[in-house]
């Protein structure tokens, strides 16, 4: 899937850093599509509350309540037609765009495919509770979508008569036709609400607001559009003709018009495949996933702080069964786990002072272990000579560091940035391996495991368990947080950071003669 995946990650990006010129990173629509699309889900319920109230059932009675809230009462019924019109439509629109953007992330695979795979009931009962809406106007559009509707449920042998007789005369239609769809409009959206809930049970910490800012503006901008283009029907509906120009919603009923050039049996068939590939997506082809997390229960004291920083809910605390003094032990659902190395980030014993033993962390990956990491560093470390030495710590999905390789700077990828334990920066900086340690994440806001970065911040600032020492000289920390085609800002950036360390006094170079040296063990252990 690379090949389809690339050009849309490639286009996304461009248009991430885009976005957070104009209105940061903390606001960029961009990493907020979840979270919006369930904020457009509640404003189209509260608009909708509001305008049952006013919407009479009938073949004359539909069409006249909806021109009277549109026309009579435009400053309040009519906004909020137009408030539940063009939320619907966003609903979609950020729907769309998550669902081809955690495409191009490659964030629907392994432990992912539950997500992907209830989130596509979701897309269902979404377009179907917005077809059933624009039937309730009954006005000419929604005559259009009744009469290609039932010809195209006919084509189904599931139903004992024709469904398109109701819509042949004007005489076959009754007033039960509105009951049922305001049925339909009604239950669909619960329903709706009930799988989103579903679709959420493997995400730890789940966002559904957006930020504040982000709402209101999204609110102004809605107002604006419903004051300059207001919704508004079509002429009433009228069975005895045939009608022949249309305003069409393009987000909701684009594939009507393709039932006027193909037979409904190669309408079903397009729409059946397509959904087929949807759900079969994240086994096409198979992910060939790093080994989970691994419990190590002689290191692990059962402080939950690898269970509280899992972005996708892997971690549960289960009572000890090793005899140690402790209560809980962490176990890792294997099924869950997308190997991000959070955990070993957050774990009390993943600290690469310990010298009188192996280096081995309560909860670590074995793909991509704590001790390997400090390996990984020390050899890094040994390349560096320059005048500034830097060692960039960077995510494998932020930045591109392919080419940081020299005597200024040299960088070591980690699976996500959330999986450095902050005493690993204390360690380079005390330990003499780097002049300046430069974390490079991705973009601030959109983490690829969701809160690595936000939980190294929170780490760097002390405000999250384990944080980073009072010792540790803050002024020989970077960091920078980008997508992958923002390796030439990663570069500036550390031109400028080694700009800043230059005016620094020098710290000792370390003795590369023999292995690391160990720092004695009373202080190191307490705040392991």
């Amino acid at each position: 899937m690379t090949f389809l995946q690339a050009p849309i990650r490639a286009f996304f990006a461009i248009l991430e850093s885009a976005l957070d010129r104009i209105f940061g990173a903390k606001f960029n629509p961009l990493y907020h599509l979840g979270a919006l699309g369930f904020f457009m889900y509640w404003v189209v319920a509260v608009t909708g509350i509001y305008i049952y109230i006013f919407f009479d059932t009938g073949i004359t009675e539909a069409y006249d309540s909806v021109e009277y809230m549109t026309h009579d009462q435009w400053y309040l019924a009519g906004v909020m037609r137009s408030f539940h019109r063009y939320a619907s439509d966003a609903m979609v629109l950020f729907m769309v765009i998550h669902i081809f953007r955690e495409f191009a992330m490659d964030r629907y695979r392994g432990a992912r495919w539950f997500t992907w795979v209830t989130g596509t009931p979701v897309m269902i009962l979404i377009f179907a509770s917005g077809i059933t809406g624009y039937w309730l106007v009954w006005d000419e559009l929604a005559q259009f979508i009744a009469v290609r509707s039932a010809e195209w449920l006919d084509w189904l042998p599931i139903f004992g008569t024709a469904i398109a007789a109701n819509f042949l005369t004007p005489d076959a239609l009754d007033d039960r036709f509105f009951t049922l769809m305001i049925f339909i409009h009604i239950a669909a959206p619960l329903i709706l609400l009930f799988i989103l809930w579903i679709h959420l049970q493997r995400v730890s910490n789940a966002v559904t607001n957006p930020p504040r800012a982000l709402a209101v503006g999204m609110m102004v901008a809605m107002l604006v559009l419903s004051l300059v283009k207001p919704a508004v029907s079509h002429g009433p509906a009228d069975l005895g003709t045939v009608v022949s120009v249309l305003d069409l919603d393009w987000f909701y009923l684009g594939m009507y018009p393709l039932l006027d050039y193909w037979s409904s049996g190669t309408v079903w068939a397009t729409l059946g495949v397509l959904l087929l590939i949807l759900l079969l997506l994240p086994w096409l082809p198979p992910m060939r996933r790093a080994a989970p997390a691994l419990v190590t229960l002689d290191q692990c004291n059962g402080c939950t702080r690898c269970q509280a920083d899992c972005p996708y809910a892997a971690i549960t605390m289960v009572p000890r069964t090793d005899g140690l003094k402790f209560d809980l032990q962490a176990e890792v659902n294997p099924d869950k786990c997308v190997s991000c190395g959070i955990c070993a980030g957050a774990c009390p014993t993943a600290t690469p002072f310990r010298r009188r033993a192996d280096l081995v962390a309560g909860i670590d990956l074995p793909d991509s272990s704590i001790a390997d990491l400090r390996d990984r560093i020390h050899a890094a470390a040994d390349l560096l000579g320059g005048k500034t030495r830097i060692l960039v710590m960077s995510c494998q999905h932020a930045a591109r560091t392919d080419d940081l390789v020299g005597p200024e700077a040299t960088a070591v990828k980690v699976p996500c940035i959330g999986a450095i334990p902050p005493s690993f920066i204390d360690y380079m900086l005390s330990e003499g391996l780097a002049d300046g340690v430069m974390l490079s994440g991705c973009s601030e806001g959109e983490c690829y495991n969701r809160f690595g970065g936000h939980w190294t911040k929170a780490r760097l600032e002390g405000t999250r368990d384990p944080n980073l020492r009072k010792r540790v000289p803050r002024e020989r920390i970077g960091t920078f947080w980008g997508n992958k085609m923002q390796g030439g800002g990663l570069r500036r950036e550390i031109e400028r950071f080694a700009g800043s360390l230059a005016d620094l006094p020098k710290p000792p170079l370390p003795d590369r003669s023999g292995p690391p040296p160990a720092p004695s063990r009373s202080k190191e252990a307490s705040d392991a």
